[in-house]
């Protein structure tokens, strides 16, 4: 899930309908209304946030403190126009990256992936079947070079536990993730239909299953 923060509600709303037309859930804020949620909200919907998008608001020089108190994802600050002076003042008070509008939303993903791979180099654990190849950029994986064609939802879900694939990670995780924690309208149960299709296509392809399913424990990228 994107967070997008600007007091102009509709800008925010405007790369609320992007992320969702590439099927990325996301939510907006106005500057006190995130303030208010962050300050309040649980570890495991922050956990849930893949990055933060910092558009124009009075205090958001003070946002980075205010993130980093309470969740890890990549934060990235989108500006009107291109000042050396602002964007130094934002990388400074701790902004990730900055990019100016208009910016694709598949830009974004890929400049919040790069950030989350850079801070997490220790961390992450690439696919270790050589066969499989996982981009986070919005294409589809690769299996012995040739491309493996998922549903966007599928494919998101796969890139989520390769990121985590030190972890476990529950079914309702997964949901906050794909289809954002705000969503009422889709029951979380939604989330095993994808998995099972996910696992015959990739178990199909590999002769194996490279994701660990156990049952009240969530899943598990096991390469």
């Amino acid at each position: 899930m994107y967070v997008v923060v600007d007091e102009r509600t509709s800008v925010a709303e405007s790369y609320v309908s992007a992320f969702s037309r590439e099927g990325f859930s996301s939510q907006s804020f106005s500057g006190s209304e995130f303030r208010d949620w962050i300050e309040t909200t649980s570890d495991q919907d922050l956990g849930a946030v893949e990055s933060f998008l910092i558009g124009e608001s009075d205090a958001r020089i003070t946002y980075p403190d205010l993130i980093r108190s309470h969740s890890q994802a990549p934060i990235i600050a989108l500006e009107d126009v291109k000042s050396l002076t602002q964007t130094l003042e934002l990388f400074t008070a701790g902004i990730d990256d900055v990019v100016r509008k208009p910016v694709h939303v598949r830009e974004i993903v890929a400049r919040a992936d790069a950030v989350w791979r850079r801070v997490r180099s220790g961390d992450i654990q690439m696919p270790l079947d050589e066969r499989l190849r996982v981009f986070f950029d919005g294409r589809d994986p690769e299996v012995d070079g040739e491309p493996l064609a998922l549903p966007r939802r599928e494919r998101h879900i796969l890139e989520y536990l390769v990121k985590n694939s030190k972890r476990r990670v529950t079914k309702t995780q997964i949901f906050n993730t794909i289809y954002g924690i705000f969503n009422e309208d889709v029951d979380e149960s939604v989330v095993e239909g994808h998995m099972s299709k996910l696992r015959k296509k990739l178990r199909l392809k590999l002769g194996r299953d490279v994701i660990d399913a156990r049952r009240y424990l969530g899943y598990q990228y096991v390469g």
